[in-house]
């Protein structure tokens, strides 16, 4: 053989793998010197010339297998250029492009992105892993990377992070659409699409959503993660999900964290996990899933799941019976790590009767931290009205059940919570105010857009704007307008809320309460008097 031939044989056993795929991720992790990482720089790279080095380096850059651009902000001739040196990169695998568009315009986002994938398959790369996470690039960004979805370059991807994306349902839909036609197109060339993690967390894609991606989910049958919370989907798009996970046997977690199951879709979860034996981590939090639902979970609990590890059942409006027929149930998982009840139907009493059921058998260790305080709005605004004596001795109760109902990424609970907390101040005025305050200052001293999302959204549920869709409107009483004139006076009320608060005519109406000399100071008095002028 000639030193022509032994060259040609070397290069050509350098792009062959073998040994299935555990061998070749064990090989990326063994080498681990295939990454180029601009993670966290901070940069603002709006044209050619300002990515130059980074192209540079790319070009350069020999066995390139993953490239971390997140925490840079990426304009479109940016990302032009640093396509272009993707072209040649055919072992590219893991796209590690989280929080990579802050400040661009939507607009401009899909293009970039278009650009990025068209370099990919040009380069004939197989992608492993694609994390585009806190891109808020809507339904008009999932068009962006649809065409790579689609194509051969994502027939290998096993990773997909498409976490706080704004994606809506229209977004869902085109991502469901798009996994199924790879799904289709992989099986055509034998080898069919096997995504094991899929994250899409924060997402609005409400049941509509949820279920079209279910479809996707029954239809690979290879998940092993999925992680959907606070996406708005309720017992419909549930049950979806529910249909879709019990077809995927590998499934190890499962992640639904603060949607809303109530019992019709809890008891839909529950047939599904009856067929699951790999489940490790079960994140039902937040979810309403109820005394009935915990019931039917402690059954599954007892008769499967062999290998759970972790289960959160928190704030789930579950009784003391319940909670403890789950902690019960549980007792016999010998890998069972983690057990949280926290924030249910409880009571101090229900919480010791569960702390010594557990310390019991000497599993204490597994229980998470227990609250018997009250949890829910309306609880706590009873309470407010006329706590009992017993109650007054945990006066500071409510204050952690309240802290735990405020999200800044969850306006409308937020909201929800102000409304039904506001509504009796008329009967307790000291204490509903200083709810109030509990509600208002973290949701008033977050980002600009997050406390602008709040404030419209409260207005929306009022009826003082208009709002689109199915709006749930709330009968404004004296009580909740009362609240409203203390919150412009505190200092956490910046002009700029008020302005955006008086944005509608009758929105001005409102601050007519407000009193002569505020106590935030001269600025909040200057305040309320070009409201009441603007009006």
């Amino acid at each position: 053989m000639s030193a022509h031939d032994i060259t040609q044989l070397a290069a050509a056993l350098s792009k062959t793998h073998v040994g299935g795929e555990e061998e070749e991720e064990k090989k990326d992790e063994k080498d681990g010197d295939g990454e180029l990482s601009y993670q966290g720089r901070g940069l603002k790279l709006d044209h050619a010339a300002s990515v130059e080095g980074l192209v540079s380096e790319i070009a350069q850059y020999q066995g390139l297998r993953a490239l971390r651009l997140e925490g840079n902000t990426i304009g479109v001739e940016a990302a032009q250029a640093i396509a272009k040196a993707l072209e040649n990169k055919d072992q590219l695998q893991k796209c590690h492009w989280s929080d990579m568009f802050t400040g661009r315009l939507r607009s401009e986002i899909p293009t970039a992105l278009r650009s990025l994938g068209s370099a990919i398959m040009s380069a004939g790369a197989r992608l492993s892993e694609l994390d585009l996470s806190d891109n808020a690039f809507g339904p008009d960004g999932v068009k962006g990377i649809e065409q790579l979805l689609k194509s051969p370059s994502c027939h290998s991807l096993k990773v997909l992070r498409l976490n706080n994306c704004g994606m809506g349902i229209g977004g869902g839909k085109i991502l469901a659409e798009a996994l199924t036609e790879c799904y289709r197109r992989s099986s055509e060339q034998g080898a069919p699409l096997r995504l094991r993690v899929f994250v899409a967390g924060r997402n609005r894609l409400e049941n509509e959503g949820a279920a079209a991606l279910a479809q996707a989910f029954q239809l690979m049958g290879s998940l092993e993660e999925v992680h959907v919370p606070q996406n708005g989907i309720n017992h419909c798009g549930v049950r979806a999900l529910a249909s879709a996970v019990r077809h995927n046997p590998r499934l190890r977690v499962l992640n639904l964290n603060d949607n809303t199951f109530t019992k019709r879709g809890a008891l839909a979860m529950a047939q599904a996990l009856r067929h699951l034996r790999n489940v490790q981590v079960i994140n039902f939090g937040d979810c309403l899933v109820r005394t009935e639902g915990a019931i039917a979970l402690s059954a599954v609990l007892r008769e499967g799941l062999p290998v759970l590890k972790e289960l959160n059942l928190s704030y789930g409006e579950i009784s003391e019976a319940a909670a403890l027929l789950v902690a019960q149930a549980v007792l016999d998982k010998p890998q069972m790590e983690k057990l949280d009840l926290n924030g249910n139907c409880l009571g101090e009493e229900g919480c010791d009767a569960l702390r010594e059921a557990m310390e019991h058998v000497d599993r204490a260790d597994m229980l998470a931290s227990l609250s018997g305080k009250l949890q829910s709005p309306t609880e706590i605004a009873s309470y407010l009205c006329s706590p009992s004596s017993e109650q007054q001795l945990h006066r500071g109760d409510w204050r952690t059940g309240l802290e735990h109902q405020v999200d800044v990424d969850n306006p409308e609970r937020a909201a929800d919570v102000l409304l039904k907390i506001s509504a009796e101040a008329e009967s307790r005025r000291e204490a509903v105010l200083e709810a109030v305050d509990v509600v208002l200052k973290p949701m008033l001293s977050a980002s600009l857009l997050q406390s602008y999302c709040f404030l419209s959204t409260l207005l929306v549920r009022m009826g003082l704007l208009k709002g689109e869709g199915k709006v749930q409107r709330v009968a404004v009483v004296s009580g909740q307008l009362s609240c409203l004139s203390h919150a412009v006076q505190q200092p956490y009320f910046q002009q700029h809320h008020a302005l955006l608060l008086h944005t509608e005519r009758q929105g001005a109406e409102i601050m007519q309460q407000c009193p002569g000399e505020p106590a935030g100071g001269a600025e909040e008095e200057m305040q309320c008097r070009r409201l009441r002028e603007r009006e």
